[in-house]
């Protein structure tokens, strides 16, 4: 696999910690030469990360950008466009619940919070990305769903929820539009993680109602989320197309 990744650029979004984190080590583990380390607020955690991913042989670019409002996705695309046309692996990782808040509490600053973070940056990421990705006829974008989009979440995480699904359904057109070109697109939908975002959103009697109902009898890791991420950009999966990839311990079956 060293081989095959050998030489190559990756941008993983919201890489200051959990799954982000994990999937940009594992991708320098894997032999990237380049890995872009995206965070927003998480400026510790992600000096955190790109330690780890120079640990691992490769060279770690900070590049921080605010991507819960269309104006901190504008300026991030800015940012981007030193790199953009030499970026072999997307991860569109960033995402976040923001509150828990039932319809009566749900109000209009947040549910756009919600969709700008989890949705629009996907798109609007991928679309800053894909023509380089284009001209060179290959790349791989790896987008990050949730089993919320397909059980609807818990209490109060109907808008991310909604969010989650926009992603897959994104991932299927996408997918649809840039096979022609050479480029694959993918979906990982984790199910609960044992990790910051479920020590911020969920309190410790869900989390082990969560491990009674599932198969297997554990919480997910962020490493189990990263390393099928990794199997997605690998030559290994160069026939799996516009799919969104369950893992969650069969706490979700198809």
């Amino acid at each position: 696999m060293a081989q095959e990744f050998q030489g190559k650029t990756a941008l993983v979004t919201g890489a200051s910690r959990g799954i982000g984190a994990a999937t940009a080590i594992a991708l320098a583990q894997a032999g990237c030469a380049q890995v872009l380390v995206h965070y927003a607020s998480g400026t510790e955690g992600a000096k955190v990360t790109a330690k780890a991913v120079e640990a691992a042989g490769a060279k770690a670019v900070l590049l921080h950008g605010e991507l819960a409002n269309e104006a901190g996705i504008t300026a991030f695309i800015e940012t981007l466009k030193p790199y953009s046309g030499h970026i072999d692996f997307l991860i569109n990782n960033a995402g976040s619940l923001q509150k828990r808040a039932k319809l009566e509490d749900m109000d209009l600053a947040t549910y756009n919070q919600v969709m700008d973070l989890n949705a629009k940056s996907v798109w609007f990421i991928t679309q800053a990305i894909a023509p380089g990705m284009i001209a060179r006829g290959s790349g791989v974008i790896v987008n990050v769903s949730s089993i919320a989009a397909r059980n609807g979440g818990g209490p109060g995480a109907t808008i991310y929820s909604a969010s989650k699904a926009a992603v897959a359904a994104m991932t299927k057109g996408l997918a649809k539009e840039l096979a022609p070109a050479g480029i694959r697109v993918n979906a990982i939908s984790p199910g609960t993680v044992d990790n910051d975002f479920h020590a911020r959103f969920s309190t410790r009697e869900i989390l082990d109602g969560v491990v009674r109902m599932t198969p297997q009898g554990r919480l997910s890791t962020n490493e189990d989320m990263a390393e099928v991420a990794l199997f997605l950009c690998s030559n290994a999966a160069r026939n799996i197309i516009g799919q969104t990839i369950e893992i969650n311990g069969g706490a979700f079956m198809v």
